[in-house]
């Protein structure tokens, strides 16, 4: 294991801070020194010009103000200034970018806003070691691309709540680590936090529980032992404040796409509307984890009623094409025994309770096509039959990604073994908050392909990107996530941005130590050890 001391950071922070390289996290694909040794001063107050007409390059430029003390300036076409922003970058990636830093001063060109969005980012990175109002960076041009288009990371909110400004922070942490796609886990058996506005109880019933059990095994409520503690989780994100958090993270150019785990993983909700479960309960929030076998009823047809309800006003509020809509660990047991759940079954001439989820899965996909919007679940979808359009994250191991490609379903790599981030990150357990269990080290993530060997070219092509997923029963604070989820999401980057060939874990570790530096200018809590 590997253990960054004080007095070893600070030496390297120094190294750092005697020259500018570039060199920042996830690495650009090309940087290319000039020879002539010659250097640009940026100093802090000084103007960034973006083009007139522009909203976004303005909101760009703001970013540079932010992140670099530049002044923001509305400049005509042939109107220069020590730092330019701009378009025109030739290239088919939008995200691309290209950074000049020569004798005219500093230019930063984007393929789109989003691509000078980045390079901003990586100028910050390369400049947040130094001290002073006036930095010298030598002469250079810099140049990187994203591997792939989802760049993405998952934050399970439902097991427990952290509040707006919290999520608007982590917002600005995927941003920094250029992720552009902010997977939002809104509902579950522990806790509903989505607002529907013409369901009002169901947020504000479903989403409180009054304790939580203490203990990490699964099954332990089923026993003696089950111990709970006396704290109530609460809370709800109205429509207004996700509204907000759409808008605020779609200025770092992060989409968001919320989720509703369904059929199974809905507890929550049949605690306030329990005619939707196949026993009619009474159902209460879980205050323990674990599968629940209480799911939907897939032959009641109030059940597709409700789901449509949900994603309607979910879709007026979340503009994203992708709609995730789980499926996971959806027990079929009550299906097996429900009458309403056999009597669907022969309506439809099916022959296997599994096809009742695809049912529901190709119900919601007509219905979410009618919004211009398309589903996307874990990789339980393609049991049973995969609805056409539906795109699959593949999340217990890369088999379910495999078959999905070969089908030519669209795919996110998201496997156990490398990118849950909820699995502790070092050996010695007792050095570390208490998790769920699991290891997954930054080594490991590092490691990551989202491509297999196993897939043609052709099947390769949809392979989509990957992401990491932060699941939250033992997590239970915003400086707890952080923990969870830095250092290992800078490793997650440059799986997302890099070629694989590229990549170098020891070269990697090198120019973590520059971010992690800046993790703790920014007041972030960060894992310092790592393996």
């Amino acid at each position: 294991m590997k253990r960054l001391t004080t007095l070893l950071a600070a030496m390297l922070s120094l190294t750092a801070m005697a020259e500018v390289n570039y060199q920042v996290v996830p690495l650009p694909q090309s940087i290319v020194l000039d020879k002539s040794g010659n250097k640009t001063q940026l100093v802090k107050g000084q103007a960034v010009a973006y083009p007139a007409g522009n909203a976004l390059m303005k909101r760009n430029a703001e970013f540079a103000r932010e992140f670099l003390g530049l002044q923001p300036k509305e400049a005509a076409k042939k109107e220069t200034a020590p730092v330019v922003l701009t378009l025109g970058l030739q290239s088919q990636n939008p995200d691309a970018y290209k950074i000049t830093v020569g004798k005219k001063g500093i230019e930063i060109q984007g393929a789109s806003e989003s691509g000078v969005f980045y390079g901003i980012q990586t100028l910050r990175k390369s400049v947040a070691g130094e001290a002073g109002d006036t930095l010298s960076l030598p002469w250079a041009v810099v140049t990187a691309e994203p591997r792939f288009q989802y760049r993405g990371t998952m934050l399970d909110c439902a097991r427990h709540f952290f509040p707006i400004e919290y999520i608007k922070t982590h917002i600005d942490i995927l941003a920094l680590h250029g992720i552009n796609k902010f997977h939002w886990h809104l509902t579950d058996d522990q806790g509903w936090r989505f607002e529907v506005k013409s369901l009002p109880e169901l947020a504000q019933k479903g989403s409180r529980r009054p304790h939580t059990i203490i203990g990490s095994n699964v099954g332990l409520h089923e026993t003696d032992n089950a111990i709970y503690d006396d704290t109530p989780e609460e809370g709800y994100y109205t429509q207004d404040q996700m509204r907000e958090i759409v808008t605020y993270a779609a200025e770092r150019y992060i989409t968001v796409i919320p989720e509703i785990d369904l059929p199974g993983h809905m507890v929550a909700a049949l605690s306030v509307y329990p005619e939707l479960g196949c026993t009619g309960g009474p159902y209460e929030v879980l205050p323990y984890w674990g599968i629940s076998p209480d799911v939907l009823c897939a032959g009641n047809p109030k059940t597709l009623e409700f789901i449509k309800t949900v994603l309607g006003e979910l879709c007026d509020v979340f503009p994203s094409k992708l709609i995730h809509i789980g499926g996971d660990e959806s027990p079929r047991d009550n299906w097996k025994v429900c009458p309403k759940c056999q009597a669907k079954m022969k309506e439809l001439k099916l022959d296997k309770e599994e096809q009742l989820q695809s049912y529901i899965t190709k119900e919601v996909e007509k219905f979410l096509s009618t919004k211009g919007r398309q589903p996307i679940g874990w990789d339980e979808i393609l049991e049973g039959g995969i609805s056409d359009n539906a795109v699959v994250m593949s999340w217990r191991g890369f088999n379910g990604g495999i078959e999905a490609a070969r089908l030519h379903h669209h795919v996110i790599m998201a496997p156990t073994s490398h990118c849950y981030i909820d699995y502790y990150q070092l050996r010695n357990h007792d050095i570390q908050p208490h998790s769920i269990g699991g290891y997954v080290p930054l080594s490991k993530i590092y490691s990551l392909d989202p491509v297999p060997q196993e897939l043609t070219p052709e099947e390769s092509q949809y392979i989509m990107g990957a992401q990491c997923n932060l699941w939250t029963e033992y997590v239970l604070s915003p400086s707890h996530v952080q923990y969870m989820l830095l250092p290992r999401l800078a490793a997650m980057s440059e799986v997302q941005w890099m070629q694989p060939q590229d990549k170098n874990f020891e070269d990697f570790t090198r120019r973590l130590v520059p971010l992690e530096n800046l993790y703790h200018q920014l007041g972030y809590k960060y894992c310092s050890a790592y393996e």
